[in-house]
């Protein structure tokens, strides 16, 4: 049995899990609805404060199936109840991110021109500009898969490198540095 999988997932008060007849479950909670396609082998049942995800078999693909679902039912519950927030650091001279229009971010990470990026609905930003700080982008959303896919994007545009340490990180993140070329022998 699938350790992630075989535990039930607690459903606080004010959120509604729901099972369709096609197996699409829904989540309605505070802070939005998130819905998710489950395999037909799944079952997915609602008792209670509880659900409950079960396979039918001990095949490897079903296994890994068990627990896969179970993770995201999770996620989509946890989301809509307190949602999930990501903070992201802007480290380089002369690298700054703002708001141009709401759901609209300018970013100038050192490049000829500036990169803007056109954020969907569901995910809510908040910019930070403090002198002698480096600016952060806050990102938040209910949807934990859709926030990890703008974060990564964000990241893209300039990954943290090795050597300066230059880059868009993760709030907390420790890059990993190298020491250089070493001066003329």
């Amino acid at each position: 049995m699938s350790r992630i999988g075989k535990l039930p997932i607690a459903i606080p008060a004010g959120v509604t899990v729901t099972v369709s007849p096609e197996n699409v479950v829904t989540v309605k909670g505070p802070k939005g609805e998130l819905k998710q396609a489950v395999d037909p082998a799944i079952k997915v049942a609602v008792e209670g404060a509880e659900c409950h995800v079960t396979r039918p078999n001990d095949d490897k693909e079903m296994r890994a199936k068990h627990g896969l679902y179970r993770a995201l039912i999770h996620n989509m519950v946890v989301g809509v109840h307190d949602g999930y927030k990501a903070t992201l650091e802007l480290v380089g001279v002369g690298y700054r991110v703002e708001l141009a229009k709401p759901q609209l971010l300018n970013f100038s990470l050192g490049y000829t021109h500036p990169i803007y990026l056109q954020l969907p609905q569901e995910v809510k930003v908040e910019t930070k500009a403090e002198r002698n700080q480096n600016p952060l982008v806050i990102l938040e959303s209910a949807d934990k898969q859709l926030l990890g896919q703008v974060c990564a994007k964000i990241r893209s545009f300039r990954m943290p490198e090795p050597y300066k340490g230059k880059g868009i990180r993760f709030q907390g993140e420790v890059v990993r540095r190298k020491a250089g070329k070493s001066a003329g022998k």
